[in-house]
């Protein structure tokens, strides 16, 4: 995206504040525009810098993430939040505050790659597709034949090991296409990563079941498998998916 991403981080920690500055700063979308160490100067530098996302820890003294979050969403022009915490119990309260993600302490960093990848996607401005120009088909070369296969009849595609999987109703194609590839071809369509190894089209979805952990379980019309939806998914999903 060309417009940088602004970041507030929030923290009473200082040593936390700086961890999370370092692993922000490798990306280079990302502009962090100042720190606070209090619930109360998250909010007046909220107001002063006008971040895009705010990185909030919850734990902190006389007034929390979660009260943070809670009086950020009565602002005209609210910043993303994702709360960055070593206290996982927080999480399903956080998300009543329409938190776009839940990271714990010590970071992951591939967690981390997935939430700047998310927050790039939430913030970018709508591609205009050309109406004039067809969309094709995806191409699958396997044992030396090319099949031509139609997005709309792609129940879902996942990774194993080296390989991907296509399953349709009829039939399962495995090639090495890395699923990264195949989700950025298959981006005009109702594509979407529920997992780090699955890709689904939304028009086969029919249920989601609470698992753990905040997990869901996803079942595909005419399927007996369950495919995994991990938690930072979860409500991603359910924003694509609902009306």
């Amino acid at each position: 995206m060309g417009k940088l991403i602004r970041v507030l981080v929030v923290d009473d920690e200082h040593y936390s504040r700086d961890e999370l500055k370092h692993l922000l700063g490798e990306y280079a979308s990302v502009q962090i525009v100042g720190e606070a160490d209090s619930g109360e100067d998250a909010i007046v530098k909220s107001l002063h810098y006008q971040p895009d996302v705010i990185f909030l820890d919850v734990e902190m003294p006389k007034m929390n993430g979660i009260e943070v979050a809670r009086a950020l969403m009565e602002l005209k022009k609210s910043p993303l939040v994702v709360f960055a915490t070593a206290y996982p119990q927080f999480a399903v309260e956080a998300f009543r505050y329409e938190a776009i993600d839940y990271l714990l302490k010590p970071y992951d960093e591939e967690q981390l790659q997935q939430t700047i990848q998310r927050i790039e996607k939430l913030l970018s401005p709508p591609v205009e597709m050309e109406v004039t120009k067809p969309l094709g088909k995806l191409a699958v070369d396997m044992d030396g034949e090319i099949f031509y296969l139609e997005p709309k009849e792609i129940m879902y595609i996942y990774r194993d090991e080296k390989v991907s999987k296509i399953i349709t109703a009829s039939q399962e194609f495995e090639i090495r296409t890395p699923l990264k590839e195949l989700e950025s071809r298959l981006f005009p369509f109702s594509f979407f990563r529920i997992h780090k190894s699955f890709l689904v089209n939304l028009a086969f979805v029919s249920r989601l079941t609470p698992w753990f952990n905040g997990a869901y379980q996803l079942e595909i019309i005419g399927r007996k498998e369950m495919l995994s939806v991990s938690r930072n998914y979860v409500k991603s999903l359910r924003n694509r998916l609902e009306i």
